[in-house]
């Protein structure tokens, strides 16, 4: 598994505008929540996925990445490792170039499956260290 350059994820950050996250948490005290505002302060637009949340940081919230009506620029997962063959499968099926997975979230062979399809792919990276070590 061979996340992207430093170089390319600064062009991915540049140029994304609309972040999806799954398993973004209504809760404040939760990591995805304050990673999430913390690039919604930085100027993404934020899209939750969580089925049991009608609303996440002002935005209305998904049940899943099919759901969401527009395009997104980044998925990024807050979910444990053995969800990611089920999500890369939804992934797949919704036109976005970039499946990112927080810290110690990995799984080899969704990172090979994704990329040998020609997806951009970066696992066990936070966006929002990557984002404040690349601006």
């Amino acid at each position: 598994m061979n996340n992207p350059s430093r170089e390319e994820i600064k062009k991915i950050l540049d140029t994304a505008k609309t972040i999806a996250v799954v398993g973004l948490s209504p809760n404040p005290n939760r990591t995805s929540y304050m990673v999430s505002e913390a690039m919604q302060k930085a100027g993404y637009r934020i899209i939750p996925v969580n089925p049991v949340a009608d609303e996440v940081l002002g935005e209305k919230s998904y049940a899943t990445l099919a759901d969401i009506p527009h395009p997104v620029d980044i998925v990024n997962v807050f979910r444990r490792s053995e969800f990611l063959p089920e999500l890369a499968k939804e992934f797949v099926g919704i036109d976005c170039p970039v499946f990112w997975t927080q810290l110690n979230v990995v799984d080899e062979d969704v990172f090979k499956e994704l990329a040998d399809a020609g997806y951009t792919v970066i696992m066990d990276r936070c966006i929002k260290v990557e984002h404040a070590i690349l601006k």
